[in-house]
């Protein structure tokens, strides 16, 4: 890519955005299980909430008619993948993709979200 200005391009934050139905019960499970904590909602009701944890942010946005897609909806780096996998399991969620080491250098899993979005997460081995 040339560049016709001075200066490198250079990029801030960028949030994966998980449409969901149910707006509350979608911030439930990302703050009750994983520990995100809401930092703005926007609408009344609700329909847009910025949800923040560590360097993480997820954006969720109302869509009454939601179908979840079959591809990964956003990608999550942790620390102690072993420890997530044990919550997504304990909460009976589906896992997509089993807990592996991967060739690539990640252990890694995906699984589905309340809604069926799918997160693909993954710590460096």
């Amino acid at each position: 890519m040339t560049e016709k200005n001075e200066g490198a391009l250079r990029f801030g934050r960028i949030a994966a955005t998980l449409p969901v139905k149910d707006i509350e019960r979608a911030k439930a499970f990302y703050v009750d299980l994983l520990g995100f904590r809401s930092v703005f909602e926007n609408g009344n009701p609700t329909g847009f909430v910025i949800l923040q944890r560590d360097d993480a942010e997820l954006h969720l946005t109302l869509q009454k008619t939601h179908k979840a897609a079959d591809f990964n909806m956003a990608h999550m780096m942790v620390e102690n993948i072993d420890r997530l996998h044990e919550l997504v399991q304990g909460r009976g969620l589906k896992v997509v993709k089993r807990l592996q080491d991967k060739d690539y250098g990640l252990r890694a899993f995906v699984f589905e979200d309340p809604d069926g979005n799918r997160i693909d997460v993954g710590q460096p081995i």
